[in-house]
C-alpha cells in the first residue's frame, strides 16, 4: 500500500489542536470503584480485571496471565477474558484447557471458544462444542450463532450446516438478519445454492450484507447470469453496493468473457469512487487479466492509489502468462522491497517461470525464500516445487518435496510422473503411476498423457491397452486430446490399425488428432495414407500447421517422393501461410541427400535463414555414408567437429564408419582418439521385446539372458535355413578390423535378432513379434529379417530410432528405402 504523507499544513494544523488530558490512576480507580458498586462484585476483582484487561489490549498476554493467577477472588468476566485472551492470540490449547476447568460457564464463555475454533476452521470441534452447549440447557443467543456459523466454509460441514439452521428455526431466530445473513453466506461457501436461495427468499428484511453473499455465492458457482441479475435486483431496491458486491460481479463477468460488460464496471467503479479501492481495483485487474487484456491491466496498476501484495500478484502472472518473463522478474523484486506479506509473494507463478526456463539457480532461490517465509508448507508451492526440480531434472530433491507434501493431490504426482517421462525414465514414472493408483489419487488428462507417452516408448501395448481401458472408466474418452494421445500411443507401438480404428471412434477431431493420424503413417512409413490423410484433413475444413508438414516431409523422405516433397514444402508459404522451421528444411536436405541430390541440398542449406545444425549435417553425414560421397562427408564432418556441443556421438561413428568401409583404419582410429579427447561416448546398440507384460532387453552377442542357450540355437537353426533361402552375411555392416568368418558370427547375434528369436520361442506360432530398437538397424539385419518373415511365416516389427520397419512374407514395409 503506498504510504499516505500528511502535509506540512496538516502537521500544523495538528499541533494546534488542544490535547486531551492524561487519564490518572486515581481517575482509573474512581472509574473501577463506581462500577463495582452499581454491579456488586468485588472492589480488588473489578480493579483486578480492569488491569487484566487493559494488559490484553496491549498484548501483553503473559502479564495478564500473572495477574489473573494473583487474584484473590476471580469471577466469570476474569476467565472469559483470559480465555478470549488466548484465542485471539491463537492458542487453543490454553484456551480450552482454562475453559474445561470452568464450573460456571456462560454464553459468552460458550460462543468465545466456538468462535475460537471457527477462526481456525476447525468447524467439526466448534459444532460439537455447540452441541455440547445444548446439553448444558445453555441458550446461544444472535452473536453464537453468528460466530458458529463463520467458520462454516467447506463442503464436508453441510450435514453440521443443516443442523444448526434446525436449532435456529427452533430457537425463533429465523427473522433475525445477522443469522440469516450467516446461513445464506455458509450454505453458499458449502455449494449449496438452492438453500442458500430459499433462505434468502424467505427473509424478512434485507440488508447489502444479504444481496453480497448470495452475488458472491452465484459467481463462485459460475452461475454469472444469475450473479448478474441479483446485482441489478438490488440496485433497483435502493441498495449500497460496497466493495464486496463489486468483487462478486467482477468475479462473474469473468466467467461471461464478456469484456465490454467488464468495462462498463469498470466505468460504474469511477462513478462511485470504489475503483480507488484496493480491494475492488485488485478485482477489476484480475477481470483484464483474465481476459488477456495486459495493456489495460497494466494502466489500470500504475494508476492504482493502494496496492498490496495481491496486486502485485495478479499482474506478475499476468505478465507471465504472456511469456514476458523478464518483466514479471522485475515486478517480483520490487514486490520484496515491499513491506507487504512475504508468504503471500506469488511463488507458484516465479517457479513455474524457472521450471519452463530450466533455470535451476533462479528456481532454488526461490525455494530459499518460501523456507524463509514458511510459504514452502503452501500445497500450491510445494507443487511448484516438485514440478520446477523435476523438469530441471533434480529428480531426488523432487521426490523429496514430494514425499514431504502434506497432501498430494494430481497436481504434483502427475508433475514428477511427466517429468520422468520426459527425460526418458519411462519405467520409473510407470512404478509412480501405479504408486499413485494405490494412494487412491484420481488420474487427470495430463497423468495418462505422459503414462501413455511411455508405455508408447517402451513399445508396451499392452500396457496402452491397460491405459485406455482406464481412461474410458474415468470419462476421458470423449475428449479430443485423449483420443489423440491414445492414437499416439498405438501408433507409437506399430498397431498401426488401432490407430486407425481409435481416429474412426473419435466423436469430436481437431487438428491435434488429424496431426497424430498423419504422424501414425509417417512413422510406420505408408507415404500415401501419409499424404492422403493430410489432403482429407485440408477438406475437412482444418488448416494445417508446421507439425502437419513436419509429418509429411517426412513420409516424403523417408519414401523417396522428392518431387512431392518439394511440391508440399512449397504450399507450406505459398499456400498456408506457414513460415518453415528448421526442423522442415532438416527434413528437406535429408530428401534431397537420400536420393543423392547433394548440389541441390547444399545449395538449399545455403539459401536457410539459419546456420546448419548438427542434425542437418549428421543426416548428410548419414547420406554419404551410403551413397560413398567421402568428398561431402568430410566437409560435413568437419562441421560437427568443429561444435562445442554434439547431441551425441553419430557424427563420429558415422565418419568412423566411412573410413571402416573404405578400410583407412588409421582414419578410423584418429577419429576413435577424437571421441575420447573429446569424452564422447558411442551409444550401446540395445533392443527389447515385451512378453507376457514383461519387457526383455539384449545387446548385441548378450549372454545375460537366462534362457541365451535356446536363444542361440534358435539363431542357428534359422541360419540354416537363411541360408537354404539365398541369404549372404553383408559383412560390410561389421566394421571391425577382423576376419570374414568372426564378422558372420558376430552378425548373427545383433541385439535385434537376438529379441527376435526370443519372441520366437516364447509366443505361439503365426502370432506377430514387435522389436524395439534403440539405434537405426543395419543393413544386413534388414534383409536378414525379411528373410526370416518369410521363413517363420509371421508378421515382424522393428521399430528403430528412425523409423517402422513391418517385415511380411520377405518384404518390408519401407521398400528397402532407407
Amino acid at each position: 500500500m503506498k504510504p499516505h504523507r500528511p502535509t506540512i499544513a496538516l502537521k500544523n494544523l495538528a499541533s494546534l489542536a488542544p490535547s486531551k488530558p492524561p487519564i490518572s490512576l486515581q481517575n482509573v480507580e474512581t472509574f473501577v470503584d463506581a462500577r463495582s458498586i452499581k454491579t456488586g462484585f468485588d472492589r480488588n476483582t473489578c480493579r483486578s480485571n480492569f488491569l487484566v484487561e487493559s494488559l490484553l489490549r496491549k498484548g501483553n498476554l503473559s502479564e495478564a496471565r500473572q495477574v489473573f493467577d494473583k487474584m484473590a477472588n476471580r469471577n466469570t468476566v476474569s476467565t472469559n477474558m483470559l480465555i478470549s485472551g488466548y484465542v485471539k492470540s491463537g492458542d487453543l490449547l490454553r484456551a480450552r484447557h482454562m475453559f474445561d476447568a470452568m464450573l460456571d460457564r456462560t454464553e459468552v464463555t460458550w460462543t468465545i471458544m466456538i468462535g475460537g475454533y471457527s477462526q481456525k476452521s476447525q468447524f467439526h470441534e466448534a459444532f460439537r462444542l455447540f452441541a455440547e452447549m445444548r446439553r448444558h440447557d445453555t441458550q446461544p443467543d444472535t452473536v453464537t450463532f453468528a460466530t458458529l456459523l463463520s467458520g462454516c466454509n467447506e463442503a464436508e460441514v453441510d450435514r453440521e450446516l443443516i443442523q444448526v439452521h434446525a436449532c435456529v428455526l427452533k430457537l425463533g431466530y429465523h427473522s433475525s438478519l445477522i443469522i440469516c445473513n450467516s446461513l445464506v453466506d455458509s450454505y453458499c461457501k458449502t455449494n449449496h445454492l438452492d438453500l442458500a436461495c430459499r433462505v434468502f427468499m424467505d427473509m424478512p428484511e434485507r440488508d447489502s450484507v444479504s444481496f453480497n453473499a448470495l452475488i458472491n455465492g452465484f459467481a463462485k458457482d459460475g452461475l454469472t447470469e444469475d450473479a448478474i441479475t441479483l446485482f441489478l435486483e438490488m440496485q433497483n431496491s435502493g441498495f449500497k453496493p460496497s466493495d464486496f458486491t463489486f468483487a462478486g460481479v467482477l468475479t462473474a463477468a469473468v466467467r461471461l468473457n464478456d469484456l465490454v460488460f467488464g468495462q462498463q464496471i469498470h466505468g460504474f467503479l469511477v462513478k462511485t469512487g470504489y475503483v480507488w479501492n484496493v480491494f475492488v481495483g485488485n478485482a477489476l485487474l484480475d477481470f483484464y487479466s483474465k481476459h488477456d487484456c495486459l495493456v489495460e491491466a497494466r494502466k489500470l496498476f500504475d494508476e492504482m492509489p493502494d496496492l498490496d501484495g495481491i496486486s502485485y500478484n495478479i499482474i506478475i502472472t499476468c505478465y507471465a502468462w504472456f511469456g514476458q518473463h523478464e518483466e514479471a522478474i522485475r515486478l517480483f523484486r520490487e514486490l520484496q522491497f515491499t513491506r507487504f506479506n512475504r508468504r503471500q509473494f506469488p511463488f507458484a507463478t516465479m517457479l513455474s517461470i524457472a521450471a519452463n526456463a530450466l533455470d535451476l539457480q533462479m528456481g532454488q532461490k526461490l525455494h530459499s525464500l518460501a523456507i524463509l517465509t514458511t510459504a514452502d508448507s503452501e500445497l500450491v508451492v510445494g507443487n511448484s516445487l516438485v514440478d520446477m526440480y523435476a523438469k530441471c531434472g533434480r529428480f531426488e530433491e523432487a521426490e523429496k518435496i514430494f514425499r514431504t507434501l502434506a497432501k498430494r493431490s494430481t497436481v504434483p504426482w502427475t508433475a514428477i510422473i511427466s517429468s520422468y517421462v520426459q527425460r526418458g525414465f519411462h519405467e520409473e514414472g510407470l512404478n509412480l503411476f501405479n504408486e499413485m493408483n494405490r494412494a487412491g489419487v484420481r488420474a487427470d488428462q495430463a497423468t495418462f498423457a505422459s503414462i501413455l507417452k511411455a508405455s508408447a516408448n517402451l513399445a508396451s501395448v499392452s500396457l496402452g491397452r491397460q491405459i485406455h481401458s482406464v481412461v474410458i472408466r474415468s470419462g476421458f474418452m470423449s475428449n479430443v486430446f485423449s483420443g489423440s494421445t491414445l492414437l499416439y500411443m498405438y501408433a507409437k507401438c506399430g498397431s498401426i490399425k488401432d490407430a486407425i480404428h481409435l481416429f474412426q471412434d473419435m466423436p469430436e477431431r481437431n487438428v491435434v488428432s488429424w496431426n497424430a493420424l498423419i504422424s501414425a503413417h509417417a512413422q510406420n512409413g505408408d507415404a500415401k495414407a501419409t499424404l492422403d490423410s493430410f489432403e482429407k484433413m485440408v477438406q475437412s475444413g482444418f488448416q494445417p500447421d508446421s507439425v502437419s508438414f513436419l509429418s509429411v516431409l517426412s513420409a516424403c523422405s523417408h519414401c523417396g517422393l522428392v518431387q512431392e516433397g518439394l511440391r508440399y514444402f512449397r504450399t507450406m508459404t505459398e499456400t498456408h501461410n506457414i513460415v518453415p522451421k528448421k526442423e522442415h528444411y532438416a527434413s528437406m536436405v535429408d530428401m534431397l541427400c537420400r536420393s543423392g541430390q547433394f548440389n541441390e541440398a547444399e545449395q538449399m542449406m545455403a539459401e536457410m535463414p539459419f546456420e546448419p545444425d548438427d542434425i542437418i549435417w549428421s543426416s548428410v553425414l548419414n547420406s554419404c555414408r551410403i551413397h560413398k560421397n567421402q568428398e561431402l562427408a568430410r566437409k560435413a564432418a568437419d562441421q560437427l567437429f568443429k561444435m562445442d556441443v554434439l547431441r551425441d556421438a553419430a557424427a563420429y561413428v558415422s565418419m568412423s564408419n566411412i573410413y571402416a568401409a573404405a578400410g583407412q583404419w588409421d582414419n578410423v582410429g584418429k577419429v576413435k582418439k577424437a571421441m575420447r579427447e573429446r569424452g564422447i561416448r558411442k551409444v550401446p546398440a540395445y533392443s527389447w521385446v515385451e512378453v507376457r507384460h514383461k519387457l526383455h532387453v539384449f545387446s548385441a552377442n548378450d549372454m545375460l539372458h537366462p534362457q541365451m542357450e535356446e536363444i542361440r540355437k534358435k539363431i542357428n537353426m534359422l541360419s540354416e535355413q537363411m541360408e537354404k533361402e539365398g541369404y549372404k552375411p553383408d559383412t560390410s555392416c561389421d566394421l571391425h578390423d577382423v576376419d570374414e568368418k568372426t564378422k558372420i558370427e558376430s552378425l548373427k547375434y545383433h541385439s535385434e535378432r537376438l529379441a527376435i528369436a526370443f519372441a520366437m520361442i516364447s509366443t505361439p506360432e503365426e502370432s506377430p513379434i514387435l522389436v524395439i530398437k534403440n539405434l537405426r538397424a543395419c543393413t544386413d539385419c534388414h534383409a536378414a529379417i525379411k528373410v526370416i518373415s518369410k521363413i517363420v511365416r509371421r508378421e515382424i516389427t522393428v521399430r528403430d530410432s528412425c523409423r517402422f520397419h513391418h517385415f511380411k512374407d520377405g518384404i518390408c514395409s519401407c521398400g528397402d528405402y532407407w
